[in-house]
């Protein structure tokens, strides 16, 4: 498994505070089952949820929730859980 670095996310984050398609990435893990299966099924539930909204919002949330305090990750949780699609 490779290790992410994120010390040019961060000081662009800091810096911009601003969401360009240049500070956009893409990722590959591997999730248990259990949780794809769930997610599915709340996709199911919600189409105007997707799975890479779902992720954003989730990744979002823990990181608020752990301390970081960033404008940029706020609005994108903000946005994913109460925007106007939301349910």
């Amino acid at each position: 498994m490779k290790n992410i670095d994120f010390t040019e996310g961060k000081s662009s984050i800091q810096s911009t505070e601003v969401l360009e398609s240049e500070d956009t990435i893409s990722f590959q893990t591997e999730i248990p089952k259990q949780i794809q299966q769930a997610m599915k099924a709340y996709i199911e539930k919600y189409p105007n949820w997707d799975q890479y909204r779902l992720l954003q919002a989730a990744l979002a949330g823990f990181l608020i929730q752990k301390g970081i305090s960033s404008r940029l990750i706020t609005r994108l949780y903000i946005g994913n859980m109460f925007g106007s699609h939301s349910f």
